[in-house]
């Protein structure tokens, strides 16, 4: 597993070498196309330069600044274990709210017959504990 591997490859013949070797006409090529066109076209090339550093100067400073974020506000917060222990005692209370409607309705819909106060008694008791449901985290 940790054998030594003998093997019979140049060492000066790397992948970039092979990979040179193989596409060197074709690089060879267009450089030359591209020293050409630099050459003949060398002031309007030095023009377009100098334009696009302007530009660019222009757009930092106008379009693409950076605006100061805006203040954050940070809230006056008391201790945090006493925090989560009123976020417990309020979804105690809730849990209490729902435990009693919930009785309530099952006593509504445990009668035979509602009478018009108990059947507006009931769909405020449904109304009250779907808000209850909306509102839970």
């Amino acid at each position: 597993m940790f054998r030594k591997l003998h093997s019979n490859r140049d060492p000066r013949d790397t992948l970039l070498s092979e990979i040179n070797k193989e596409f060197r006409p074709y690089i060879h090529k267009a450089a030359m196309g591209i020293k050409g066109c630099v050459n003949s076209h060398s002031r309007f090339l030095f023009a377009m330069m100098v334009i696009n550093i302007v530009l660019s100067a222009v757009l930092s400073f106008t379009v693409f600044r950076h605006h100061a974020p805006p203040p954050k506000v940070v809230k006056a917060q008391a201790n945090p274990v006493s925090t989560g222990f009123d976020q417990i005692m309020r979804t105690g209370e809730k849990l209490k709210r729902t435990i009693a409607l919930k009785r309530q309705i099952d006593s509504l819909t445990a009668k035979k017959q509602l009478s018009a106060a108990d059947s507006a008694a009931l769909e405020k008791a449904l109304d009250t504990i779907q808000k209850f449901n909306q509102t839970a985290p």
